[in-house]
């Protein structure tokens, strides 16, 4: 956390994060992939519509059934979890992986899509 984000007691946003008005129209209009890394009991009852889930204990060993060619975009239930599934990827080399801020949480309060 940066000297000012202690200050202020915010973290500041990470660049590669998006909100998730963004990350809806980067799926619906780009084509990016929406991964949840939540647990398949949490996934189960209710996610963002159109997102695949890969559990984050399962991230490392499934990264091969992602494609690369995409942006990927990464979600939870409030986004803590999706910045690890984001560095995760990183790791094995994605180029553009995105954690979504405020998860599936922030995403049913803006009224987006949700499957239930």
């Amino acid at each position: 956390m940066s000297f000012l984000g202690r200050l202020l007691g915010a973290e500041a946003a990470d660049a590669s994060d998006v909100d998730v008005h963004t990350a809806h129209t980067m799926h619906q209009q780009q084509g990016a992939l929406l991964i949840d890394v939540r647990e398949p009991y949490e996934f189960q009852h209710g996610h963002a519509k159109g997102a695949r889930n890969i559990p984050l204990g399962e991230l490392t060993h499934r990264a091969s059934e992602i494609r690369k060619d995409r942006i990927v975009l990464v979600i939870c239930q409030s986004g803590n979890r999706s910045k690890v599934g984001r560095d995760i990827l990183r790791r094995h080399q994605f180029e553009d992986v995105r954690n979504v801020s405020g998860g599936t949480s922030a995403w049913h309060r803006a009224g987006l899509p949700l499957h239930r």
